[in-house]
């Protein structure tokens, strides 16, 4: 860990983490874990979430999800905000956005079109970012084959609603710049501190919303829990793997590697909410499945390989 002066900004220094964490043997492998399990996290929560919507909404489960991550991440964080300047200021402020838009964008499309569908949506955002951030074939051909099983997924889809379909695409644009930002945010502050900073912003606008709300949506000890579940499932553990994650693995792995989210959201969609599937989906879930395996073990393989002519050069 290295001290370095925050630039144009006169704020007192803030360790900074290594950026070399890739190149380690065996890190971008923990990483692909970590954005697997954080994946699969992320849908059982949204599952859980969406058993309250009778009750309070996708504005009450959100609210409920933005108190919940605050409550993980200001702690684990510990954010020094005295000492931030403007290069630290702009991207909390843009996570913070990026948390409420998502999240609530999310939740109102799984609402009007079905959880597989709306994070098949949502899951353009970073897909987007694995086509335009790639720089090898390999990377660029997984992308591909992950956006065939996306098309084949929502191609059968009965859904007319395009409120709904509305909601998922404005999910998946903030996806991607929460992508962008959470990986800025770890090249310039240490830990959790970012994204327990980003939590504080977003829950100072969610907390009047949440205490208007709930006057008119009284909600149920049951609810409250689902809720709870759902804002540690999506929000806290997501937070905090995608921030470890993206400092071992590339922006462009990174979003092809969540592929897993549509095949999740499927899953539990099916198994807890009882959303059936056609055969036409399972088949891209099956092209999503095979592009995420892929992409996993190539990245891996490389990080292996690189280790072994390093260690081949120094003897």
């Amino acid at each position: 860990m290295s001290f370095q002066p925050t630039p144009a900004t006169g704020a007192i220094p803030i360790p900074q983490q290594p950026r070399s964490l890739a190149d380690r043997p065996g890190q971008r492998a923990f990483g692909v874990g970590l954005v697997l399990a954080g994946g699969a996290s992320g849908q059982l929560g949204g599952a859980l979430g969406a058993l309250a919507f009778p009750v309070i909404g996708p504005v009450g489960v959100v609210a409920i999800r933005q108190l919940v991550a605050l409550a993980v991440l200001l702690p684990a964080g510990r954010p020094r905000l005295r000492r931030y300047g403007r290069a630290e200021w702009l991207p909390i402020l843009g996570l913070a956005l990026a948390f409420s838009v998502m999240n609530l964008a999310l939740y109102s499309a799984v609402e009007r079109i079905g959880l597989g569908l709306a994070v098949t949506l949502e899951f353009l955002g970073p897909l987007t970012i694995a086509l335009l951030g790639t720089r090898r074939l390999i990377d660029l051909g997984c992308a591909l084959v992950a956006a065939g099983g996306v098309l084949a997924l929502t191609h059968p889809g009965p859904s007319t609603d395009a409120l709904g379909i509305a909601f998922g695409l404005i999910a998946g644009c903030a996806w991607a710049m929460y992508i962008l930002l959470n990986r800025r945010i770890g090249r310039v502050l240490p830990g959790l501190e970012g994204s327990g900073a980003a939590s504080l912003v977003a829950c100072l606008f969610w907390a009047p919303v949440a205490v208007i709300w709930f006057a008119s949506h009284t909600p149920t000890l049951s609810v409250i829990l689902l809720a709870v579940a759902c804002g540690v499932l999506s929000s806290a553990v997501p937070y905090i793997v995608d921030l470890l994650a993206l400092r071992r693995v590339p922006a462009s792995l990174f979003g092809v590697l969540t592929s897993c989210n549509p095949v999740c959201a499927a899953l539990f969609g099916w198994v807890i909410l009882g959303q059936q599937l056609a055969l036409m989906e399972w088949a891209g879930v099956a092209l999503i499945v095979m592009s995420s395996a892929v992409a996993s073990a190539r990245g891996v393989r490389g990080v292996r390989a690189s280790a072994a002519v390093g260690s081949s050069r120094n003897r």
